[in-house]
Protein backbone atom coordinates (compact mmCIF):
# COMPACT_ATOMS: atom_id res chain seq x y z
CA UNK A 1 0.00 0.00 0.00
CA UNK A 2 3.04 2.28 0.09
CA UNK A 3 2.02 3.75 -3.26
CA UNK A 4 -1.05 5.40 -1.76
CA UNK A 5 1.20 8.04 -0.19
CA UNK A 6 3.48 8.64 -3.19
CA UNK A 7 1.27 11.29 -4.74
CA UNK A 8 1.26 13.18 -1.45
CA UNK A 9 5.05 13.02 -1.20
CA UNK A 10 5.31 14.53 -4.68
CA UNK A 11 3.00 17.36 -3.71
CA UNK A 12 5.02 18.12 -0.58
CA UNK A 13 8.28 18.36 -2.51
CA UNK A 14 8.91 21.94 -3.54
CA UNK A 15 6.14 23.31 -1.31
CA UNK A 16 6.33 25.08 2.04
CA UNK A 17 5.58 21.66 3.56
CA UNK A 18 8.66 20.01 2.02
CA UNK A 19 10.44 19.73 5.39
CA UNK A 20 7.73 17.25 6.43
CA UNK A 21 9.42 14.74 4.14
CA UNK A 22 12.32 14.48 6.57
CA UNK A 23 10.25 12.24 8.87
CA UNK A 24 7.02 11.32 7.14
CA UNK A 25 8.07 8.43 4.82
CA UNK A 26 9.78 6.60 7.68
CA UNK A 27 6.76 7.09 9.96
CA UNK A 28 4.34 5.76 7.37
CA UNK A 29 6.66 2.89 6.52
CA UNK A 30 6.73 1.86 10.19
CA UNK A 31 2.95 2.11 10.35
CA UNK A 32 2.50 -0.14 7.33
CA UNK A 33 4.84 -2.77 8.73
CA UNK A 34 2.95 -2.78 12.03
CA UNK A 35 -0.40 -3.33 10.29
CA UNK A 36 0.79 -5.49 7.41
CA UNK A 37 -1.72 -8.34 7.80
CA UNK A 38 -4.78 -6.11 8.18
CA UNK A 39 -3.66 -3.90 5.31
CA UNK A 40 -3.33 -6.90 3.00
CA UNK A 41 -6.86 -7.99 3.87
CA UNK A 42 -8.32 -4.53 3.31
CA UNK A 43 -6.34 -3.98 0.13
CA UNK A 44 -7.98 -7.07 -1.37
CA UNK A 45 -11.40 -5.59 -0.61
CA UNK A 46 -10.44 -2.21 -2.07
CA UNK A 47 -9.16 -3.92 -5.21
CA UNK A 48 -12.57 -5.53 -5.72
CA UNK A 49 -14.39 -2.19 -5.89
CA UNK A 50 -15.49 -1.67 -9.50
CA UNK A 51 -14.08 1.17 -11.54
CA UNK A 52 -16.96 3.54 -12.23
CA UNK A 53 -16.69 7.10 -13.50
CA UNK A 54 -18.66 9.67 -11.51
CA UNK A 55 -20.31 11.97 -14.05
CA UNK A 56 -22.04 14.03 -11.36
CA UNK A 57 -20.42 15.01 -8.08
CA UNK A 58 -21.51 17.37 -5.30
CA UNK A 59 -19.09 18.13 -2.49
CA UNK A 60 -20.45 21.58 -1.76
CA UNK A 61 -23.83 20.54 -0.34
CA UNK A 62 -23.14 16.89 0.53
CA UNK A 63 -20.70 14.13 -0.33
CA UNK A 64 -22.42 12.76 -3.41
CA UNK A 65 -20.29 10.95 -5.96
CA UNK A 66 -22.19 9.70 -9.00
CA UNK A 67 -25.96 9.58 -9.35
CA UNK A 68 -26.37 5.85 -9.92
CA UNK A 69 -27.54 6.21 -13.50
CA UNK A 70 -26.12 3.44 -15.63
CA UNK A 71 -25.06 1.36 -12.62
CA UNK A 72 -26.83 -1.99 -12.74
CA UNK A 73 -28.36 -3.79 -9.76
CA UNK A 74 -25.58 -6.37 -9.58
CA UNK A 75 -22.88 -3.70 -9.37
CA UNK A 76 -24.87 -1.80 -6.74
CA UNK A 77 -25.12 -4.94 -4.61
CA UNK A 78 -21.42 -5.62 -5.16
CA UNK A 79 -20.37 -2.14 -3.99
CA UNK A 80 -22.74 -2.26 -1.02
CA UNK A 81 -21.47 -5.66 0.09
CA UNK A 82 -17.84 -4.58 -0.11
CA UNK A 83 -18.41 -1.30 1.75
CA UNK A 84 -20.33 -3.16 4.45
CA UNK A 85 -17.13 -5.05 5.23
CA UNK A 86 -15.57 -1.77 6.38
CA UNK A 87 -18.14 -1.32 9.17
CA UNK A 88 -18.63 0.39 11.53
CA UNK A 89 -19.11 3.58 9.51
CA UNK A 90 -19.30 6.41 12.04
CA UNK A 91 -18.80 9.70 10.15
CA UNK A 92 -20.79 10.60 7.05
CA UNK A 93 -23.21 10.28 5.28
CA UNK A 94 -22.01 9.48 1.78
CA UNK A 95 -23.95 8.85 -1.40
CA UNK A 96 -21.97 6.73 -3.86
CA UNK A 97 -23.52 6.02 -7.25
CA UNK A 98 -26.99 5.99 -5.73
CA UNK A 99 -26.00 4.01 -2.62
CA UNK A 100 -26.88 5.85 0.60
CA UNK A 101 -24.19 5.10 3.15
CA UNK A 102 -26.05 6.15 6.31
CA UNK A 103 -23.44 6.52 9.04
CA UNK A 104 -23.85 6.73 12.81
CA UNK A 105 -23.23 10.48 12.82
CA UNK A 106 -24.97 13.07 10.67
CA UNK A 107 -21.65 14.84 10.21
CA UNK A 108 -23.29 17.05 7.60
CA UNK A 109 -25.28 18.68 10.41
CA UNK A 110 -22.05 19.53 12.22
CA UNK A 111 -20.63 21.00 9.02
CA UNK A 112 -23.77 23.11 8.58
CA UNK A 113 -23.16 24.56 12.05
CA UNK A 114 -19.46 25.21 11.42
CA UNK A 115 -19.44 26.42 7.80
CA UNK A 116 -21.08 29.86 8.21
CA UNK A 117 -18.38 30.95 10.65
CA UNK A 118 -15.28 29.93 8.68
CA UNK A 119 -12.89 32.17 6.84
CA UNK A 120 -12.81 31.16 3.20
CA UNK A 121 -11.08 27.87 2.45
CA UNK A 122 -10.72 28.64 -1.24
CA UNK A 123 -7.11 28.21 -2.31
CA UNK A 124 -6.04 27.37 1.25
CA UNK A 125 -4.07 24.53 2.84
CA UNK A 126 -6.26 22.77 5.40
CA UNK A 127 -5.52 20.16 8.08
CA UNK A 128 -8.18 18.10 9.90
CA UNK A 129 -6.87 16.49 13.09
CA UNK A 130 -8.83 13.38 14.09
CA UNK A 131 -10.70 13.26 10.79
CA UNK A 132 -12.26 9.79 11.19
CA UNK A 133 -13.36 8.43 7.82
CA UNK A 134 -12.65 11.80 6.25
CA UNK A 135 -16.20 13.05 5.69
CA UNK A 136 -15.32 16.66 6.46
CA UNK A 137 -12.25 16.47 4.21
CA UNK A 138 -14.58 16.13 1.26
CA UNK A 139 -16.68 19.07 2.41
CA UNK A 140 -13.48 21.16 2.72
CA UNK A 141 -12.60 20.13 -0.83
CA UNK A 142 -16.07 21.28 -1.82
CA UNK A 143 -15.10 24.72 -0.50
CA UNK A 144 -12.27 24.74 -3.09
CA UNK A 145 -9.36 24.28 -0.70
CA UNK A 146 -6.02 23.95 -2.50
CA UNK A 147 -4.82 21.06 -0.31
CA UNK A 148 -6.81 19.03 2.22
CA UNK A 149 -4.99 16.73 4.65
CA UNK A 150 -6.60 14.61 7.33
CA UNK A 151 -4.84 12.68 10.08
CA UNK A 152 -6.24 9.90 12.25
CA UNK A 153 -4.26 7.00 13.74
CA UNK A 154 -6.99 4.33 13.38
CA UNK A 155 -6.33 2.07 10.35
CA UNK A 156 -10.01 1.37 9.61
CA UNK A 157 -10.70 5.06 9.08
CA UNK A 158 -7.97 5.27 6.44
CA UNK A 159 -9.46 2.26 4.66
CA UNK A 160 -12.90 3.91 4.68
CA UNK A 161 -11.39 7.09 3.26
CA UNK A 162 -9.62 5.12 0.52
CA UNK A 163 -12.87 3.33 -0.33
CA UNK A 164 -14.59 6.68 -0.90
CA UNK A 165 -11.59 8.09 -2.75
CA UNK A 166 -11.65 5.08 -5.06
CA UNK A 167 -14.75 6.57 -6.64
CA UNK A 168 -13.39 10.13 -6.81
CA UNK A 169 -9.56 10.13 -6.86
CA UNK A 170 -9.04 13.87 -6.46
CA UNK A 171 -5.31 14.70 -6.42
CA UNK A 172 -5.42 17.27 -3.58
CA UNK A 173 -7.15 15.34 -0.79
CA UNK A 174 -5.15 13.01 1.45
CA UNK A 175 -5.39 11.14 4.72
CA UNK A 176 -2.49 9.94 6.86
CA UNK A 177 -2.65 7.37 9.71
CA UNK A 178 -0.96 9.61 12.26
CA UNK A 179 -1.73 11.41 15.49
CA UNK A 180 -1.01 15.11 15.82
CA UNK A 181 1.75 14.36 18.34
CA UNK A 182 3.64 12.67 15.48
CA UNK A 183 3.71 15.82 13.37
CA UNK A 184 6.63 18.23 13.42
CA UNK A 185 5.91 21.93 13.90
CA UNK A 186 4.84 22.51 10.31
CA UNK A 187 3.50 26.07 10.74
CA UNK A 188 2.13 25.87 7.19
CA UNK A 189 -1.66 25.39 7.27
CA UNK A 190 -4.12 28.24 6.79
CA UNK A 191 -6.85 26.43 8.73
CA UNK A 192 -6.63 23.58 11.23
CA UNK A 193 -9.77 21.72 12.24
CA UNK A 194 -10.11 19.50 15.29
CA UNK A 195 -13.63 18.23 15.86
CA UNK A 196 -14.44 15.70 18.55
CA UNK A 197 -10.89 15.11 19.81
CA UNK A 198 -10.00 17.42 22.71
CA UNK A 199 -11.91 15.45 25.38
CA UNK A 200 -10.03 12.28 24.39
CA UNK A 201 -6.66 13.83 25.23
CA UNK A 202 -5.03 13.28 28.61
CA UNK A 203 -3.29 16.65 28.28
CA UNK A 204 -5.61 19.12 26.54
CA UNK A 205 -3.15 22.00 26.94
CA UNK A 206 -0.40 20.06 25.14
CA UNK A 207 -2.96 19.21 22.45
CA UNK A 208 -3.78 22.89 21.92
CA UNK A 209 -0.07 23.64 21.55
CA UNK A 210 0.21 20.83 18.98
CA UNK A 211 -2.67 22.27 16.96
CA UNK A 212 -1.17 25.76 17.11
CA UNK A 213 2.17 24.43 15.85
CA UNK A 214 0.56 23.43 12.53
CA UNK A 215 -0.80 26.90 11.73
CA UNK A 216 0.96 29.56 9.76
CA UNK A 217 0.95 33.10 11.23
CA UNK A 218 -2.58 34.48 11.00
CA UNK A 219 -4.00 30.96 10.56
CA UNK A 220 -7.32 29.86 11.98
CA UNK A 221 -8.20 27.03 14.39
CA UNK A 222 -11.67 25.49 14.31
CA UNK A 223 -12.17 23.52 17.52
CA UNK A 224 -15.30 21.47 18.22
CA UNK A 225 -15.61 19.57 21.49
CA UNK A 226 -17.84 18.51 24.36
CA UNK A 227 -18.53 21.25 26.90
CA UNK A 228 -20.41 21.71 30.17
CA UNK A 229 -22.09 24.75 31.66
CA UNK A 230 -20.06 26.90 34.04
CA UNK A 231 -17.50 29.66 34.45
CA UNK A 232 -13.80 29.79 33.59
CA UNK A 233 -13.01 27.43 36.49
CA UNK A 234 -15.51 24.71 35.51
CA UNK A 235 -14.13 21.46 34.10
CA UNK A 236 -15.81 18.05 34.32
CA UNK A 237 -13.38 15.21 34.93
CA UNK A 238 -15.55 12.09 34.59
CA UNK A 239 -14.87 8.72 36.15
CA UNK A 240 -14.07 5.57 34.24
CA UNK A 241 -16.73 6.29 31.60
CA UNK A 242 -18.66 9.19 30.15
CA UNK A 243 -21.64 8.19 27.96
CA UNK A 244 -20.02 4.74 27.98
CA UNK A 245 -16.80 6.12 26.49
CA UNK A 246 -13.70 5.10 28.45
CA UNK A 247 -11.30 7.67 27.00
CA UNK A 248 -12.88 10.95 28.10
CA UNK A 249 -10.63 13.02 30.32
CA UNK A 250 -11.58 16.70 30.49
CA UNK A 251 -14.83 18.44 29.49
CA UNK A 252 -14.48 22.19 30.10
CA UNK A 253 -16.98 24.99 30.00
CA UNK A 254 -16.65 27.30 27.01
CA UNK A 255 -15.27 29.95 29.39
CA UNK A 256 -12.61 27.57 30.71
CA UNK A 257 -11.72 26.44 27.20
CA UNK A 258 -11.41 30.05 26.07
CA UNK A 259 -9.01 30.66 28.97
CA UNK A 260 -6.95 27.60 28.01
CA UNK A 261 -6.73 28.75 24.39
CA UNK A 262 -5.71 32.25 25.41
CA UNK A 263 -3.00 30.85 27.69
CA UNK A 264 -1.62 28.85 24.76
CA UNK A 265 -1.48 31.99 22.63
CA UNK A 266 -4.63 31.97 20.51
CA UNK A 267 -6.32 35.28 19.78
CA UNK A 268 -9.78 36.44 18.70
CA UNK A 269 -11.29 33.42 20.43
CA UNK A 270 -15.03 33.15 19.97
CA UNK A 271 -17.69 30.55 20.61
CA UNK A 272 -19.81 30.41 17.46
CA UNK A 273 -22.14 27.51 18.23
CA UNK A 274 -23.40 25.43 21.16
CA UNK A 275 -25.65 22.46 20.38
CA UNK A 276 -27.08 19.56 22.35
CA UNK A 277 -26.38 16.28 20.56
CA UNK A 278 -29.66 14.56 19.66
CA UNK A 279 -30.45 10.92 18.95
CA UNK A 280 -31.31 12.02 15.41
CA UNK A 281 -27.76 13.25 14.90
CA UNK A 282 -26.02 10.22 16.44
CA UNK A 283 -27.74 6.85 16.14
CA UNK A 284 -27.37 3.23 15.09
CA UNK A 285 -27.90 2.40 11.41
CA UNK A 286 -27.41 -0.63 9.18
CA UNK A 287 -23.90 0.74 8.52
CA UNK A 288 -23.13 1.08 12.26
CA UNK A 289 -25.05 -1.57 14.18
CA UNK A 290 -23.35 -1.07 17.56
CA UNK A 291 -24.90 0.82 20.44
CA UNK A 292 -25.17 4.56 19.96
CA UNK A 293 -26.29 7.70 21.82
CA UNK A 294 -29.76 6.47 22.78
CA UNK A 295 -28.13 3.61 24.68
CA UNK A 296 -25.78 5.99 26.51
CA UNK A 297 -28.44 8.31 27.99
CA UNK A 298 -30.42 7.77 31.17
CA UNK A 299 -33.73 6.24 29.98
CA UNK A 300 -35.58 8.11 32.74
CA UNK A 301 -33.84 11.45 32.15
CA UNK A 302 -32.28 12.02 28.70
CA UNK A 303 -30.61 15.22 29.96
CA UNK A 304 -28.13 12.92 31.72
CA UNK A 305 -25.83 10.13 30.62
CA UNK A 306 -26.26 6.64 32.08
CA UNK A 307 -23.48 7.56 34.53
CA UNK A 308 -25.39 10.64 35.73
CA UNK A 309 -23.30 13.30 33.98
CA UNK A 310 -24.81 16.07 31.81
CA UNK A 311 -25.79 14.71 28.39
CA UNK A 312 -23.47 15.61 25.49
CA UNK A 313 -23.40 19.27 24.49
CA UNK A 314 -20.89 20.35 21.83
CA UNK A 315 -19.44 23.77 21.16
CA UNK A 316 -17.52 25.21 18.21
CA UNK A 317 -14.79 27.75 18.99
CA UNK A 318 -12.77 29.60 16.37
CA UNK A 319 -9.52 31.40 17.03
CA UNK A 320 -6.44 32.68 15.22
CA UNK A 321 -2.72 33.05 15.95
Amino acid sequence: MMQIFQQFYRQLAGSDLSHWLEDLPAQLGDWQRQHKKDLQKWQKLLDKLPAITADKTDLKNSVTIGDGEGVDEYTTRQITGLLMQFKPWRKGPFCLHGIDLDTEWRSDWKWDRVRPHLSTLKGKKVLDVGCGSGYHLWRMLGEEAELVVGIDPFPLFLMQFLAIRHFYPAPNIHMLPLGVEQLPELKAFDTVFSMGVLYHRKSPIDFLYELKAQLKPGGELVLETLVVEGDEHTVLVPGERYAQMRNVWFIPSTAALTAWMARVGFKQIRTVDISTTSTDEQRSTEWMTNHSLADFLDPQDPTKTVEGYPAPVRAVLIASI
